[in-house]
């Protein structure tokens, strides 16, 4: 097997402890930004859509604050909000590089595309299912758990894993600010080095990666569609 793995990827050999440890960066940027992130853009996107007109905790500041500083922190491009963003990483993380630096710019950079996607799917919950849980009396937070986020579970595993694949391309982006990840390896020994076996061997894992996550995903929207 290892004469297989030599004749088709000679140079991983000698950097695959280099690679398997930017394999665990970029797990690393996975679960730790990820999660935040999809922590947060679940809790916007749900903001947006009770606080906005006819919701069920309309308010009208709330909403135009959050839906303009969405816009624009998604009209940034994610290189330059990753700069503009190292003095708050300095504050929060004490670093503004390598791979605890990059924690905040992944979470701003996926946030913004993440949260609008909740909000898409949260307005389409029938609405005749929020009047009725709202006639039984329900308090706006039981309508939030129990009608808009349960009834959207099939929608916001489909959204999650479509921005999953996006973050796993800024991923690669974070490098340029030391993250590491399979990206940066990529980067460096694929593209600048021209070692191809190395950016094919990152491909596959990356799609590996993928397939993983959009299994789960579609075998939890299957169990939970009606």
């Amino acid at each position: 097997m290892m004469e297989i793995i030599n004749i088709l990827m000679p140079n991983f050999e000698r950097l695959s402890e280099e690679f398997y440890e930017c394999l665990f960066q970029t797990i690393i940027m996975v679960l730790v930004s990820g999660t935040i992130a999809w922590i947060l853009g679940v809790a916007l996107g749900v903001t947006l859509v009770v606080t906005r007109s006819g919701g069920i905790m309309r308010n009208r500041l709330v909403f135009n604050t959050l839906d303009r500083c969405i816009d624009v922190i998604r009209s940034i491009p994610f290189i330059i909000l990753m700069v503009l963003l190292i003095p708050l990483s300095r504050f929060i993380v004490g670093t503004g590089s390598g791979l605890e630096g990059s924690f905040v710019a992944l979470v701003f950079g996926t946030v913004p595309f993440f949260s609008r996607q909740i909000e898409q799917v949260l307005s389409e919950v029938d609405g005749g299912l929020v009047e009725a849980a709202q006639s039984m009396g329900l308090s706006p937070w039981e309508i939030i758990f129990s009608v808009y986020l349960k009834e959207s579970i099939p929608g916001i595993t489909r959204v999650t894993m479509i921005t999953f694949v996006s973050f796993i391309g800024i991923t690669a982006i974070a490098g340029a600010i030391g993250a590491g990840g399979l990206g940066d390896f990529a980067i460096r020994y694929g593209y600048q080095m021209g070692y191809r076996d190395m950016i094919w061997l990152t491909v596959i894992v990356i799609l590996l990666m993928i397939s993983i996550f959009q299994f789960v995903g579609n075998y939890i929207i299957k169990k939970t569609s009606h």
